[in-house]
């Protein structure tokens, strides 16, 4: 969330960055005028006390005096009728500002590239000679996995429906395998692992972004106020919510959840397959860390996102997201994408954002400055990786001729010594 300040104190400059964003700039507009409104609701209130304090202490000299105080007291209680409305009309103003509020993205940094969609995304680096390169001519991963019987597409739609995935046999332990690779790796790196809960409380999805915005892209469970996670980023950012920390050093957690997303408006896209699922495997990654450690922190998670790429040796390339793609609580971020074959196209497999205060302000997370002065946390989150993906680019990467897979060398520890699925 925004500091309402800056944007009343900043509006041309809020206005011109927002304006990339796809984001109605009326709604700053609005929150101008209630911002004005409050300030003269806050102003009269202000008025409405001094002059009620006033009156209560001349009719406590009066009584001191033994005189009457009866039109005194009449004038305190209409008084304090007035600040009681005034007061509610604040209130009100308050709600309104602070559901607009919600809707706001963040700011962005200067350097994210202007464009309104992924086509205009920057890509910054390439990858391609990892493994056997780009490599052409294999089966879709969907269809090598059925001949193998490691996934069962047609038993998960009966189970629950389409968009879900069944793994077996050894599709099952190589999922197993990649989570726990990640885990350990990232955990070498000075990650802690929490195991949290799958379902959350609105308060925690409103605390990074998810909601309101994005409700229709949630499962929610009935009657009760719980959500299925979309992303371990929810409860591990929220692990801090309404704390003070101590961020002498940054805090830094990893964790394997499934996540779950309704995919509402990805109508039609990638049906087929694992790339887009309603339930998902993955490993998350998440900071927080104070203000002059941000940017710094960024680069080392995206630098350790990249390291399980390196080390799965899968080609990939880097991608910073322009204005128009770059996620509704992200100030920038770096998507990694990896080779897919069978498309002959790189996919998404990990978004590394830094979050500024945005997320924290909603959270109330904070922290002591070295001078004693309490400050709002810097945010940051990135997949560690999203583990279907990674598992349709094993299945086609390191797909051999007679239809069996090789298993990428830092795997086989994991896979108990098998180096061949066939």
């Amino acid at each position: 969330m925004l500091d309402l300040r800056y944007i009343l104190n900043n509006k041309k400059e809020v206005i011109k960055k927002l304006s990339t964003r796809n984001f109605d700039l009326t709604k700053i507009d609005e929150i101008v005028k209630y911002g004005e409104q409050r300030g003269k609701l806050i102003h009269k209130l202000e008025t409405l006390q001094a002059k009620r304090n006033e009156l209560s202490e001349n009719i406590g000299i009066k009584i001191r005096n033994k005189e009457n105080t009866d039109k005194l007291i009449s004038e305190v209680n209409l008084i304090k009728k007035e600040i009681d409305k005034v007061d509610n009309e604040a209130n009100e103003i308050v709600k309104k500002v602070d559901e607009i509020l919600l809707k706001i993205p963040n700011l962005l940094y200067d350097d994210v590239p202007i464009g309104s969609d992924d086509l205009d995304n920057k890509e910054i680096a390439v990858h391609p000679n990892l493994g056997r390169g780009l490599v052409k001519n294999v089966e879709p991963h969907y269809d090598i996995a059925t001949k193998l019987d490691i996934i069962d597409f047609t038993r998960a739609v009966k189970l629950a429906r389409t968009r879900f995935v069944l793994y077996k046999n050894d599709g099952a332990m190589l999922v197993r395998a990649l989570a726990n690779f990640m885990l350990d790796t990232h955990i070498k790196n000075g990650y802690k692992e929490i195991m949290p809960p799958h379902l959350v409380n609105s308060k925690m999805l409103y605390g990074t972004g998810q909601l309101p915005k994005f409700q229709e892209d949630l499962f929610k469970i009935e009657n009760n106020d719980l959500w299925l996670i979309p992303t371990a980023e929810v409860p591990l950012t929220n692990y801090h919510y309404d704390e003070i920390l101590s961020l002498e050093h940054p805090i830094k957690y990893v964790s394997y959840t499934k996540c779950f997303r309704s995919e509402a408006g990805s109508g039609g896209k990638d049906t087929r397959g694992i790339i887009r699922q309603h339930e998902f495997h993955k490993v998350e990654l998440v900071k927080i860390v104070k203000e002059e450690d941000g940017l710094i922190e960024w680069q080392k998670t995206v630098n350790d996102a990249k390291n399980i790429l390196e080390m799965l040796e899968i080609p990939y390339r880097e991608m910073l997201l322009c204005t128009g793609d770059t996620g509704f609580s992200s100030a920038k971020t770096i998507d990694l994408e990896l080779w897919i074959p069978s498309e002959q196209r790189y996919r998404e497999t990990s978004s590394i954002s830094i979050c500024k205060d945005f997320q924290a302000r909603r959270a109330k997370i904070r922290y002591k400055t070295s001078d004693g002065k309490t400050k709002y946390a810097y945010t940051i989150n990135g997949s560690g990786l999203a583990i279907d993906r990674v598992m349709a680019a094993i299945l086609e990467n390191y797909q051999n001729p007679d239809g069996s897979i090789t298993v990428p060398k830092v795997l086989v520890p994991y896979m108990h010594n098998k180096t061949i699925i066939k």
